[in-house]
């Protein structure tokens, strides 16, 4: 017997109940069943799911069994309702067998994996019905996740009082180590005393294309433990641990131990006499000696336990993690990938399927039948009621997703008199909301060593750095950087891919902490690109939080080419899950900033990616189309995606439309103002959103197309475009990602924008350099006009 923790929280946990027994042979029988259900819901997706197309429809039943232990011991001896956990990409089917037997899946599921509203290939917040709590499936991104969801929850304790206490777990493949991001987040201060992380590794030392050469676990081992980690072994199971202990049982481990992974995982393909001949060539005669008495038949099963199939030492090495509370932990679980089938160890296991007859012989080795092979455990048996008691014990209360807070529609009451940047009035709006008391005890901003340079001085001045104890200030005149746990800036080192990390669980405080926040990220924004798959991973998984890029583009002249993003946009305007806006106004950006922050408190799903620049611009033209369309319309346009900033309606003669987002807004100005002069009625869009402008188009194209509907265009451009006429697009950015307004319009369309790499000079200089000034553009409604 063994005992495991009651309802009211894990051991360690005030107030904690007393362990319940449970008998490690009910464990056991569970595991089998887990075993089961995992590789028969890949085999039914394969074998007996007609796609009709000659695609594969894959899985990864290795990989799925060589966790089933880890994961048998966690749900079902350790873990408590308030812990999260991130679950191996290719261990979904493990996941979804186990929550079918804790009664969250329903059974018409299990014949569903990979299939049309069925379960996903890997674990899906946001698609998946039985309750996943992260998302996981780009290798490395499940592993840091729970590691920032546990910053964010120690940043939630300090500012609204403790939650009951959670453990954030990862169950990671040992391959999934080689990606960098996950050294990247080991790495972060940020990250550093969290004993409420645990890390399980599935130590089966194969990855997709190969057995990992050599022996890596000690330098693992000292990288762990050179980031403050405490690092657990579970190597051995019980039949082997107990060989150790007997005469030359000694010399038996260190063989074992300094036996090359190759030729470990090559014994696996052998059995009886020709496994011993193998295992002991160039042995010690003391290794031989150990396995004297050891029968043929014996050989395998014992030359093969490890412990990460051991339930007891898993749950052993799970409690000896709970006594850690300064420093996160990681298990490394030795497993056999294809544990328990007959591909058990074979190289080439990773998305190998066993055959029809394979599956026949392992459902009648575990007592099933084809009529009982789909069943949960009868609610009377052992297993039953263990399982019930389990879903007692896991079961959470349902998550509140919105703030009961009023976010303004803006900050400020009036343009500034003077050119402003929109990342210099960003920071200005940001302290403003900092003093309203409804809304800025919600507010936490990150950047990733970035702070002052991207304007968030004046909100750290006024909130503070976060820090889990007081720790000394630094010595400035001019920024308060002074770390506390009542700060709201949480500083990062410089990894864009940590920036996303946090954003995306402040993100989702709301579900993994209880407790919704109003999350804002700053960032370079060349620099974007480098935190992608987690900006990504991000979006994927439903998180809500503001990022500003700033500064962007080759506006950003004299840092060079280097430094000059141009594909953000592009990445704005079509990552799902993402707003993308880049207004070139500082009441615009008001407007849409407000916004944002109040979709986020209302629990609306999606993030909001603010492409900002250093470049002041006269707010005086903005103020004009303010007088002339009055400020409600004016908002509602802008926050629909754009508005006429000039309208040329008065010049008598053929008519232009200048479309424009952001910073080069002056030199289409000049440009409409000069065509004016040539008798051309050049009218000028401020598009502030080039996201919601096309996805409201795509939106209603589709719509008309799907009901054989002749295609309408969209209300909102019909207010910005009214009249048929050609279209010039101007952006600091890749050229193609306004171009669709020609075809959004049905005119010609002329597209401006960089479309190579930049170099250093004055914005004059390189607008010169890429056809961005009035000269050009004026060119350029001409050359539409033509078309």
């Amino acid at each position: 017997m063994i005992s495991v923790p009651g309802s009211s929280g894990h051991p360690h946990a005030p107030g904690a109940s007393e362990r319940l027994p449970v008998d490690l042979r009910v464990l056991e029988e569970i595991q089998r069943r887990v075993l089961w259900l995992a590789v028969r819901m890949v085999d039914a997706a394969n074998h007996e799911r007609d796609t009709g197309d000659g695609v594969k429809v894959g899985g990864h039943q290795a990989s799925s069994t060589s966790l089933v232990t880890a994961m048998t011991a966690l749900y079902f001896a350790h873990l408590d309702a308030g812990d999260r956990v991130s679950v191996k990409p290719h261990a979904s089917p493990v996941f979804h067998a186990i929550q079918y037997l804790l009664g969250n899946l329903d059974r018409a599921y299990l014949t569903r994996l990979r299939a049309r509203g069925g379960l996903q290939s890997y674990p899906s917040r946001t698609k998946d019905p039985d309750g996943v709590d992260f998302s996981t499936g780009s290798v490395g991104r499940g592993a840091t996740a729970p590691l920032f969801a546990a910053v964010t929850r120690r940043y939630v304790d300090a500012h609204f009082g403790p939650r009951p206490r959670s453990r954030f777990v990862a169950l990671i493949g040992d391959a999934e180590l080689d990606e960098g991001n996950v050294w990247e987040a080991i790495a972060d201060p940020v990250c550093a005393g969290l004993g409420t992380v645990l890390w399980v590794v599935d130590f089966n030392r194969q990855s997709l294309d190969r057995v990992v050469p050599g022996i890596r676990i000690t330098q693992l081992r000292r990288q762990f433990e050179a980031a403050g980690w405490h690092v657990v072994e579970v190597k051995y199971g019980r039949r082997l641990r107990a060989k150790f202990a007997e005469p030359y049982g000694d010399a038996l481990r260190r063989w074992i131990d300094d036996m090359p992974n190759e030729r470990y995982q090559s014994l696996f393909g052998y059995q009886g006499p020709e496994l011993r001949n193998r295992f002991l060539e160039e042995a010690p005669r003391e290794v031989a000696k150990a396995l004297e008495n050891v029968r043929a038949s014996d050989l395998a099963p014992l030359i093969q336990d490890l412990g990460g199939h051991d339930l007891a030492s898993m749950i052993e090495a799970y409690r000896e993690c709970d006594a850690v509370t300064d420093r996160p932990s990681v298990v490394f679980a030795y497993t056999i990938k294809g544990w328990g089938l007959p591909i058990a160890g074979n190289p080439r296991n990773h998305a190998a399927l066993l055959t029809p007859e394979q599956i026949a012989e392992l459902r009648s080795a575990l007592g099933l039948t084809p009529e009982t092979e789909w069943d949960a455990f009868p609610a009377e048996s052992a297993a039953g009621r263990w399982c019930a008691e389990r879903a007692r014990v896991l079961r959470r209360p349902d998550p509140v997703p919105r703030l009961d807070i009023t976010v303004p529609v803006q900050v400020e009451r009036s343009s500034p008199k003077r050119p402003v940047s929109t990342q210099e009035a960003f920071g200005r709006l940001l302290s403003g909301l900092a003093r309203d008391p409804g809304v800025a005890p919600y507010l936490v901003t990150t950047s990733p060593d970035v702070a002052t340079s991207t304007n968030l001085a004046g909100f750290i001045n006024k909130t503070g750095v976060f820090a889990p104890v007081e720790l000394p200030g630094c010595p400035d005149s001019l920024l308060k950087w002074e770390p506390g746990p009542r700060g709201q800036h949480i500083e990062l080192g410089i990894s864009e891919m940590n920036l996303f990390s946090l954003l995306g669980q402040l993100g989702l405080a709301w579900d993994l902490s209880g407790q919704p926040l109003l999350p804002i990220g700053t960032v370079y924004d060349p620099f974007v690109c480098r935190g992608l798959d987690a900006f990504i991973y991000a979006a994927y998984s439903g998180a809500r939080f503001v990022v500003a890029g700033t500064p962007s583009g080759v506006t950003l002249a004299p840092e060079g080419g280097a430094h000059q993003s141009t594909i953000t946009a592009s990445i704005g305007l079509e990552l799902p899950g993402v707003t993308f806006v880049e207004p070139a106004y500082v009441r615009a950006l008001d407007w849409l900033f407000c916004d944002a922050l109040r979709g986020i408190a209302a629990g609306e799903a999606g993030a909001y990616y603010l492409r900002l620049t250093t470049r002041p611009i006269d707010q005086a033209p903005f103020e004009a189309a303010l007088a002339r369309l009055g400020e409600d319309e004016l908002r509602r346009q802008v926050l629909a995606g754009g508005y006429r900033l000039v309208d040329a309606s008065a010049v008598d003669g053929p008519e232009v439309y200048l479309a424009a987002s952001g910073a080069v807004l002056p030199e289409v100005l000049a440009a409409a103002a000069e065509l004016a002069e040539e008798g051309i009625a050049a009218h000028v869009v401020d598009v502030a959103s080039l996201d919601r402008l096309y996805a409201t188009w795509r939106r209603g194209l589709r719509d008309d197309l799907r009901a054989a509907r002749r295609p309408r265009r969209p209300g909102i451009l019909d207010e910005l475009f009214g009249a048929r006429a050609p279209v010039v697009t101007v952006h600091d950015a890749a050229s193609h990602a306004m171009a669709w307004l020609g075809s959004a319009l049905g005119v010609p369309c002329v597209p401006l924008g960089v479309d190579e790499f930049g170099q250093s000079g004055s914005v004059h200089e390189l607008y010169e350099l890429h056809d961005l000034l009035p000269g050009h553009i004026v060119n350029a409604a001409l050359a539409a006009l033509a078309l």
